[in-house]
């Protein structure tokens, strides 16, 4: 078995459960993580294969990850409204877009940020470290996490309300949309 082998099947599932609607909508627990948990701290590689310390952000400062991939219509829809938000919070947030190496490679990934430059650091998890750490379940999965390490908003979709989402984060004390941890 190759090192994709796991991602490769959870997120099968995933999308067979995404096609079906059987995943949670946006703002919902949809995996492994719920909102009030510690995030989990790891290393992502980028697209030259070189490991990236996700603990340089996570517990420093609001962090929005999304998990993402080139040939994901979600995550396409999903791009304005990713955009929006980085534009409005991009001084007090950082922005991480995980590729998950699915059906992927560095240089179709290069291809697609030179064309749409999305307001991310793109990070390639061709070993599929985040997809098993962050338990996620399809691409277009959003993690929003807050200043202290927490995870205050999980989502899938095109449609997630993100500005909302990060204004909660970015202005309340420890707030979430989805109620108190």
């Amino acid at each position: 078995m190759t090192s994709y082998s796991t991602p490769v099947l959870t997120l099968g599932l995933a999308v067979l459960l995404t096609v079906s609607g059987a995943v949670p909508a946006r703002g919902q627990d949809v995996a492994g993580y719920r909102v009030g948990d510690q995030a989990p701290v790891i290393e992502v590689n980028d697209l030259d294969g070189q490991p990236h310390d996700l603990g340089q952000y996570l517990g420093h400062q609001p962090v929005m990850l999304e998990f993402w991939a080139t040939w994901c219509e979600l995550c396409e829809e999903l791009l304005p409204r990713v955009r929006r938000a980085a534009a409005e919070f991009g001084d007090e947030v950082r922005f991480i877009g995980i590729n998950i190496a699915v059906n992927q490679s560095p240089k179709r990934v290069r291809r697609y940020l030179e064309e749409h430059q999305p307001p991310f650091l793109t990070l390639y998890d061709n070993l599929g470290t985040s997809v098993r750490a962050f338990h996620v379940p399809t691409t277009s999965y959003v993690v929003i996490v807050d200043g202290g390490g927490i995870i205050r908003y999980v989502g899938v979709g095109g449609d997630q309300e993100l500005s909302a989402a990060i204004r909660a984060v970015v202005e309340g004390p420890a707030s979430s949309l989805d109620g108190p941890p």
